[in-house]
């Protein structure tokens, strides 16, 4: 999925914004307020997967952005000025057949930008 959307940004010669979303776990339904160090150790972790993408794509200029909360309504609102939104599909479990999860199908129907789905295991 990362080489898709870095090609793609380096082809169209755009920037590439990464978005990681995640949602912090509650065990009663409540959610705890934003965690700022699980924050920055996501952000850490993020930085180590997208640094051999910039080593590949040298030309493109990458920010990332950590945001806790639903990934689908954080994609959606970012997709209002993208030039492209790409998402993954997972390959692996028990399901046959092409489908796609929440998030995916949420953006596919509600973003404004054109959206590409990648499969990845």
């Amino acid at each position: 999925m990362l080489e898709f959307a870095f090609g793609a940004a380096a082809r169209q010669a755009v920037a590439l914004r990464v978005i990681h979303a995640w949602s912090p776990p509650s065990a009663s339904g409540y959610t705890a307020p934003f965690d700022t160090g699980r924050s920055a150790q996501v952000a850490s972790e993020l930085t180590d997967v997208l640094r051999p993408w910039r080593t590949k794509f040298p030309g493109v200029e990458v920010s990332q952005q950590i945001v806790a909360g639903r990934p689908a309504e954080h994609l959606v609102d970012a997709s209002a000025d993208a030039a492209l939104v790409v998402v993954g599909r997972f390959t692996r479990g028990p399901r046959t057949g092409p489908r796609i999860g929440p998030v995916t199908h949420s953006v596919l129907h509600r973003s404004p930008a054109p959206v590409a789905v990648i499969a990845h295991g």
